[in-house]
C-alpha cells in the first residue's frame, strides 16, 4: 500500500538521452566555445542569486560537467 509511480513522457525521456551541441561564451577563453553535451540527471539550470541564468551539463568532450552563463545556444 501506499506505492506511487513517476510516469514520464517518453518523448521527454529521449530528449534527456540525446546529445547536443551547445555554443557558449567562455570567459576562460575570453571567446565563443562549442562543446558537444549531453543532459542528464545530475544536469540542472536556474538563476543565480544574483540573477544570472545559467546551465550545467556534463560535456562529452572533457569528460566533465560544465556551466555555460548568461546566454547560450543548443543545437541538436
Amino acid at each position: 500500500m501506499g506505492l506511487s509511480y513517476k510516469i514520464v513522457p517518453r518523448k521527454r525521456e529521449i530528449y534527456m538521452t540525446k546529445t547536443f551541441y551547445i555554443t557558449y561564451w567562455a570567459n576562460k577563453h575570453k571567446k565563443h566555445i562549442t562543446r558537444q553535451g549531453k543532459h542528464d540527471d545530475k544536469s540542472r539550470y536556474g538563476t543565480s542569486k544574483q540573477g544570472v541564468p545559467y546551465y550545467v551539463y556534463y560535456d562529452l568532450d572533457s569528460h566533465g560537467y560544465r556551466t555555460a552563463t548568461t546566454s547560450w545556444k543548443v543545437r541538436h
